[in-house]
């Protein structure tokens, strides 16, 4: 039934925002009383809690399964943000931005997993990148892991690119292209251009 609950409570969170759903909404959708369920979780502040907790095992589970497949360097990019947004529910109640204003410290701690997970995927997917000739080889991999990191949660930052002026998707794509494009070589650019094409079709 805890999982269950949590199951539950990630897809409205998702969907709806973790301020929008209440502990009697959640009760409501799952058809049992408010009480059983904090017989599972002591307040909203836990379930919160064990719902990111949900949800970044099942994403970090995912990305590593892509990685096993040993993609091109610049497609397994693709191939992860597509699958992270899949997940994210493209992001359209800015559940992270959520989390970061009405529970920073469960936000503070679960970025600092996020980018334990981060870092050692794109350093080696970096790495690989330059030996196979599709990224340039004088790039510092240390920085570039870090600023690309910098860069995909500061895009998420609502003041700086309201949603109105920059849909979720699109400013994923425009970002992700923009770090390929500062590191990749004339190979990689084919690379990338023929994945873009594909995107379009």
């Amino acid at each position: 039934m805890e999982k269950k609950i949590v199951e539950k409570a990630n897809d409205m969170f998702l969907n709806l925002g973790f301020k929008s759903v209440t502990m009697d909404d959640l009760a409501s959708e799952m058809g049992m009383s408010k009480k059983t369920i904090y017989t599972y979780f002591q307040n909203k502040t836990k379930l919160v809690e064990a719902t990111t907790h949900h949800l970044f095992c099942k994403i970090s589970d995912g990305i590593n399964a892509i990685l096993q497949e040993n993609l091109d360097p610049i497609e397994e990019l693709y191939t992860i943000k597509a699958f992270v947004m899949q997940h994210l529910k493209n992001e359209k109640t800015a559940p992270l931005h959520q989390l970061q204003k009405y529970y920073p410290k469960i936000h503070s701690g679960l970025k600092e997993k996020q980018f334990e997970v981060f870092q050692e995927c794109v350093v080696d997917n970096l790495a690989r990148g330059i030996e196979k000739g599709v990224f340039r080889k004088n790039i510092d991999i240390a920085f570039i892991s870090r600023i690309y990191f910098i860069g995909t949660t500061g895009i998420k930052d609502k003041n700086m690119f309201p949603d109105d002026r920059f849909p979720v998707s699109k400013l994923m794509d425009d970002y992700l292209e923009y770090h390929i494009l500062g590191i990749t070589t004339e190979k990689g650019r084919t690379i990338l251009n023929n994945l873009i094409k594909e995107q379009q079709i």
